[in-house]
């Protein structure tokens, strides 16, 4: 008997779904639905949500049932695909999170958009099917070139926009009328080469910023020191670096007696924060390839004048411009920008009196994010930190009075700190905390504590410690002086607060700060958290210790009041202050507040407490 024989083929299986779906379900829900309920854990969802992608990537390639050449063919074609898009991504995607924004974000959307391809092409033929999976794929990757980002958040969260949008520094840049009020107020730029050589300057008596100000009776017409009264906020964080108000009482309650906002502007890119005296006000800010120092008047916004050099320092996860905040001293502003400039400029006009760039100085390159120290005035020198090693110059002439030890890097600015009765400058860094003497640079002791974030300032105890900080947690450690020698012992070490790039506090035997998103208070003894509440992302704040009051600027620009007590988080009060990602450093000058972001400053006058009935008298 013959049997006859077909030519129709044994049926394919048909495909294994369920996997993949599920698989892209989680993904959903730890990428994207976990970060909007809980934003502190956006670092976790990032990390899931690459964990289910390479879940996909298995279930596809060994357990979904498709042909051996659709499975490894799209999983060629993904790894072409991620590989080559960079050549055609906007510097902002291709640069952010130190080069890894683009796979981060793109394989998780590419791992959903493939499974709803194959969900959605499983009833097509064959090459029905692997076009759809092939332009899938194509596209998924191929989108990201039509965005860009103005950056990341505290929590490495993208803000993304199109490519074609303009920037807010694109739409500064357009304005018109925007001129200083000053004639010749646009100081003169110098060339990169020029930037390295001191400047001459007259010789002038010099003072530290928490000092009245004082004309010399002898001073030369020429002079660039002029009489000047007190500075109202000499510099970074007030005039003790420490962020707090003393002798201010405000209204708390907002509801009745809200901030009156005076004026509003943009200004250009930059983390730098204010410097005030009198009736005017210093900042940093990018306007386009130039650096930009600029002199507001306070009680109307409008520029007085500016000085410009000619560099940009630029990174996607910040932005672009100068980070440090102008110092005043003396009649001068002195400066350090993002790429290495340091100006002492007349703060009246903004002459340049000398300039140097230390990064050359000290053959430092500039780092990741940019120089941030803001200057220190101290004996007679004027020092900066560039990348966590001390630089200091003379005050008069701008020439190199010493030279720091080497710190291995860092955010953060020096601190003038008195230790025994011995004053002392203090600098945190990747290496750990080191302190020198103001005059020649000697080190005095040092405590090593390894971190990759140094960033924040260094603050002290009511009976003398040291209290150091990162992401990771905050440390009290305690100084001792015999004749010839110092000691340091560590005290304790805490994760109660995790100072990122958010200073804190200390008031009454505790540390006020941001951990994470949030606001926690730990006690000073032992290091024990008190509390954690609220949510204003990575934040900054300042103290009104004659209220036990926090003044909050959030990373959103909402102001809020809470108190500084230990014994529970309360919040008193929330006003909406200014738009956009906002990482600077608020400043209270009287009742004056000043907030700024990288796209515009706001002036506010606070309400003081008791104002109406002191009126009335």
């Amino acid at each position: 008997m013959t049997i006859a024989q077909t030519d129709e083929s044994t049926p394919r299986k048909p495909l294994r779904l369920w996997p993949g779906v599920l698989a892209a379900v989680l993904l959903v829900l730890l990428r994207f639905a976990l970060p909007l309920i809980a934003p502190e854990t956006m670092m976790y969802a990032v990390f899931g949500g690459l964990v289910c992608a390479l879940v996909v990537i298995v279930w596809w390639a060994f357990f979904s049932r498709a042909p051996g050449s659709e499975r490894w063919g799209a999983i060629l074609l993904m790894i072409v695909a991620l590989v080559a898009t960079p050549l055609i991504l906007h510097e902002s995607i291709k640069g952010g999170m130190m080069g890894m924004m683009f796979p981060v974000h793109a394989i998780p959307i590419l791992c959903l958009a493939f499974v709803a391809s194959v969900v959605a092409s499983r009833r097509l033929s064959e090459r029905p099917r692997r076009a759809a999976m092939a332009a899938t794929i194509l596209i998924a990757c191929g989108a990201w070139a039509l965005v860009r980002t103005g950056g990341i958040t505290g929590d490495a969260e993208s803000d993304f926009q199109w490519r074609w949008t303009e920037t807010p520094e694109e739409r500064l840049l357009a304005q018109t009328g925007d001129e200083p009020v000053v004639p010749g107020g646009v100081a003169a730029a110098k060339t990169p080469e020029e930037q390295p050589a001191a400047q001459p300057a007259v010789p002038a008596e010099v003072e530290t910023p928490e000092e009245p100000l004082v004309a010399q009776a002898d001073e030369p017409a020429a002079a660039p020191i002029r009489a000047k009264t007190a500075a109202d906020w000499p510099g970074f964080r007030g005039p003790g670096r420490d962020s707090i108000v003393r002798g201010v009482r405000i209204e708390t309650d907002w509801a009745a007696s809200p901030p009156v906002e005076l004026w509003r502007r943009p200004i250009g890119p930059g983390w730098s924060s204010f410097a005030v005296r009198g009736d005017l006000l210093f900042t940093q800010e990018q306007r386009g390839d130039d650096e930009v120092v600029s002199c507001y008047n306070v009680t109307t916004g409008e520029p007085v004048w500016r000085h410009s050099d000619p560099v940009r320092f630029y990174e996607s996860n910040g932005g672009a411009g100068p980070r440090g905040t102008p110092t005043l001293s003396n009649g001068r502003v002195y400066t350090f920008g993002a790429t290495g400039v340091l100006n002492a400029l007349d703060a009246e006009d903004g002459a340049v009196v000398w300039s140097r760039n230390p990064a050359s100085d000290t053959g430092t390159e500039v780092p990741g994010w940019g120089f941030s120290s803001s200057p220190l005035v101290i004996d007679g020198v004027v020092m900066v930190a560039a990348g966590g090693k001390l630089a200091a110059y003379d005050l008069a002439t701008g020439e190199p009075r010493w030279y720091g030890p080497k710190g291995g890097g860092g955010y953060s600015s020096p601190h003038r700190v008195t230790i025994d009765g011995v004053a002392q400058v203090l600098l945190l860094s990747g290496a750990g905390a080191v302190s020198v003497a103001p005059a020649d640079g000697k080190l005095l002791w040092e405590h090593p504590w390894k971190s990759d974030t140094r960033i924040v300032q260094p603050a002290m105890t009511a009976d003398g410690d040291v209290l150091i900080g990162d992401n990771q947690g905050i440390g009290r450690i305690a100084i001792a002086h015999a004749p010839g020698k110092w000691t340091v012992e560590e005290r304790w070490t805490s994760n109660g607060l995790k100072p990122y790039f958010n200073d804190f506090v200390v008031h009454k035997g505790h540390a006020f700060g941001f951990d994470g998103v949030m606001l926690a208070a730990i006690d000073l003894e032992k290091g024990k958290r008190k509390w954690k509440g609220g949510r204003y992302g990575h934040g900054q704040l300042v103290l009104l210790p004659d209220q036990d009051l926090l003044l909050v600027l959030s990373e959103q620009g909402e102001l809020a009041l809470a108190r500084a007590t230990p014994d529970q988080f309360t919040e008193l009060a929330r006003f909406p202050a200014i738009e956009g990602k906002t990482w600077n450093h608020p400043v209270l000058a009287g009742d004056v507040l000043l907030v700024r972001n990288g796209e515009e400053m706001v002036a506010f006058r606070l309400p003081l407490a008791g104002s109406d009935e002191q009126a009335g008298r």
